[in-house]
């Protein structure tokens, strides 16, 4: 059966007026959300993330206490008004626990847990909309939010998603696009050029896989710089409100050139 929605016309353009590579308007609020320490809101386009993550802490179980480095744990939950399917979607759901576990994988080599032996971190993703590139939003928003509570990460954690329509590849997809193209997940870190997710649902031709696990390399650079401009702003007014002087972000700004 043929897609009811034309993903790509003639003049090149898709369903919401993009072309093949652009990407969807991000917006990032860093803002204090609740007694989390630390917290993000980030929009891909219509899919919405708020991510919060409480620690360093004391781990509250002897199981989960490892004495050489933190413990990550991961829960996502899903507004119900978040999607249009009828649907209710539970912590239990399947769908929900593999996206917990692929952001526990994802930032496991991130995040430099040594430096907290016998503690959690725990990071909360709560997904508000829902429009394609869930899993991208979760993993850009959990990047955010683990800056701004101030834990050490080796590098930033960049995702986006990419398809191929016929043999015309595209970036940052719809849920529409989704649910009509094969498409890949790929989360990257642009300090060190290394990849620290790559996941399909769908069957992609190796030579399409190729040529979109380039182009979403090249996008998390564009994503990268987004994050890390929007961090550099949080800090700036933070240490301004502090009353450091009239000179704000000198030593704040070097360090995040690190990044």
């Amino acid at each position: 059966m043929g897609s009811r929605v034309e993903i790509l016309n003639d003049g090149g353009f898709r369903s919401d007026g993009r072309r093949q590579y652009e990407l969807r308007d991000m917006t990032i609020d860093l803002s204090q959300q609740g007694v989390a320490d630390g917290s993000a809101i980030i929009t891909h386009g219509l899919t919405q993330v708020l991510v919060s993550v409480f620690g360093p802490r004391e781990a509250k179980m002897r199981s989960q206490t490892m004495h050489d480095r933190a413990n990550i744990n991961v829960e996502v939950g899903v507004a119900a008004f978040s999607t249009g399917e009828r649907r209710k979607r539970s912590r239990g759901d399947k769908r929900i626990l593999e996206m917990a576990a692929t952001i526990k994988s994802t930032f496991e080599p991130v995040v430099q847990t040594s430096l907290y032996p016998r503690s959690q971190i725990d990071i909360f993703v709560q997904v508000l909309q829902q429009d394609g590139g869930l899993l991208q939003a979760c993993i850009n928003g959990t990047t955010l939010a683990l800056a701004n509570a101030g834990i050490p990460l080796l590098d930033f954690v960049c995702a986006v998603t990419g398809g191929v329509h016929s043999t015309s590849p595209m970036l940052d997809l719809t849920l529409l696009e989704e649910n009509d193209i094969p498409h890949v997940t790929v989360a990257v870190m642009p300090k060190t050029g290394k990849v620290t997710l790559v996941t399909m649902e769908t069957r992609l031709h190796v030579e399409r896989f190729e040529e979109i696990f380039r182009l979403a390399g090249e996008a998390g650079k564009v994503i990268h710089a987004e994050i890390k401009g929007a961090i550099r702003e949080r800090t700036s007014r933070l240490v301004g409100t502090m009353g450091s002087g009239p000179r704000v972000g000198g030593g704040e700004e070097g360090a995040m050139d690190e990044y």
